[in-house]
């Protein structure tokens, strides 16, 4: 069996999962703190780099509610409406007005790092399921695809 403390949540695992945030083609990292195919809730840490696109999308499935709480660093949160307009941004960072969100299932959002180092606490129901056609953002392009570096630049300016 593990020690309790082999579960603590140190600055060095922050180090830890930055590094591979860093190193990663996508600028982003997980560590998870759950089971996949078994746990129902879904407990990880997200490293997000400046420069990491993730794609609009929502959870359509309506106990996929999803919690984020930032640790380090500073995250900016970008909601849309169904056509692709932005509906509002929040900057969440430790220690500043706003510190986490909750966001409801149905939502389209999107997430950024605006600093190196940003690391965020997210929960959600599980089990890990991919998103699905009506999930991912029709308006929005695909990580990687035509025109997702122009886009994630507009998105980015949202917090200039």
């Amino acid at each position: 069996m593990n020690s309790p403390f082999d579960t603590l949540i140190t600055q060095t695992v922050l180090d830890s999962v930055t590094a591979e945030a860093e190193q990663s083609p996508r600028r982003r990292k997980n560590r998870n703190y759950h089971r996949a195919d078994a746990d129902p809730c879904h407990r990880l840490l997200n490293a997000v780099e400046p420069g990491s696109y993730v794609p609009p999308h929502r959870h359509l499935d309506p106990n996929k509610d999803e919690a984020m709480i930032v640790l380090r660093g500073t995250l900016g949160v970008v909601y849309f409406d169904a056509a692709g307009q932005v509906a509002g941004s929040a900057v969440l960072k430790p220690g500043g007005e706003a510190v986490g969100v909750n966001i409801p299932h149905g939502t389209f959002h999107s997430v950024l790092g605006l600093e190196p180092g940003t690391v965020f606490f997210e929960a959600k129901s599980g089990p890990y399921v991919a998103l699905a056609e009506g999930e991912k953002a029709p308006w929005a392009p695909a990580e990687g695809g035509e025109g997702a570096e122009v886009y994630y630049a507009a998105l980015a300016s949202l917090f200039r």
